[in-house]
């Protein structure tokens, strides 16, 4: 009898603790309600969950093709075929000279020729001044010497064109070319004849200076 005392007692006091746990549980849960507690632990246990939305990207899709292009080519035109008919020259119309009874007299003869020789004389000086008189006197203190060809026109009565004086060969020294120009002003020639008549002409006269004294003429 005394064991199954014992073991009432321990169910007893069990259900007794199990009870006063309840109890507290429930008077803290109201407690934690009103104080506001609850809200509180409520709001740091469950956290914000924070969502993102993310956009799925696309793959670019490549640009569509060229359209082609259709060229119409113009029509082909082919020229017309031009024939050319040279036709034959219509044949030349006979024309009938009128016949005539009169006698043409024969031509007379072309006269004789007569050949006829010309007489021509060769020109020469009539006068030609002394080159001594013309020698520059620098040209002798610098014993310059030479010979000048004048080239010399004349007219017919002998007298030399000056305008058409120049040097046909230098003799190396410009005041004895200068020299000889103005000496060959002076010439006096004996044109030439062709049939007696005085001709006009043109000839190259050497002029010499030397200092010697001797000139060339």
């Amino acid at each position: 009898m005394g064991v199954y005392t014992q073991t009432q007692g321990n169910w007893l006091s069990r259900r007794g603790g199990f009870l006063v746990l309840l109890v507290a549980f429930h008077l803290g849960f109201f407690w934690a309600l009103k104080s506001g507690f609850a809200v509180k632990l409520v709001q740091q246990i469950t956290q914000p969950i924070k969502a993102e939305i993310i956009n799925e990207v696309k793959p670019e899709e490549p640009p569509p093709p060229p359209p082609e292009v259709q060229m119409e080519l113009p029509p082909v035109q082919v020229p017309p075929v031009l024939v050319d008919i040279q036709l034959p020259p219509p044949p030349p119309t006979a024309i009938q000279a009128p016949i005539t009874t009169e006698v043409v007299p024969p031509a007379p003869p072309p006269p004789p020729q007569v050949t006829r020789s010309v007489v021509r004389t060769k020109f020469s000086t009539a006068y030609v001044p002394d080159p001594n008189d013309f020698y520059p006197s620098t040209s002798r203190s610098m014993q310059e010497e030479g010979v000048v060809r004048v080239h010399v026109c004349w007219g017919t009565n002998g007298r030399v064109d000056a305008s058409q004086l120049k040097v046909a060969q230098s003799s190396g020294y410009s005041r004895l070319d200068d020299a000889a120009l103005r000496l060959a002003r002076n010439i006096r020639m004996k044109p030439g004849t062709v049939d007696g008549k005085p001709e006009a002409d043109c000839a190259t006269l050497p002029v010499r200076f030397t200092l010697k004294g001797e000139s060339d003429r």
